[in-house]
């Protein structure tokens, strides 16, 4: 999970220098790759939250359950992500 939050925060990364060097001629699309890219390192960060069994808060949480919960949560960010761009 680690790996795939700073490969999603390296990606918005890449986008950002992108814009910086070439121009941000398409803002909309811009803005969603990077909305999109840190939305899922935010999802992807309280999944990993919810399936360390060191934490007492969601110890009652199944690891089917908050990966089920990360997959909707993905399904209406990249839904509204997609109506963002037009």
């Amino acid at each position: 999970i680690s790996l795939y939050v700073m490969f999603a925060v390296f990606t918005a990364l890449i986008q950002v220098v992108y814009i910086a060097l070439v121009g941000s001629f398409p803002f909309n699309s811009f803005l969603s790759g990077v909305l999109s890219c840190v939305g899922t390192a935010v999802l992807a960060v309280c999944l990993r939250i919810q399936v360390n069994k060191e934490n007492k808060e969601f110890k009652d949480l199944a690891p089917e359950r908050a990966f089920a919960d990360f997959v909707l949560c993905n399904l209406v960010l990249h839904l509204v992500i997609m109506n963002f761009l037009g």
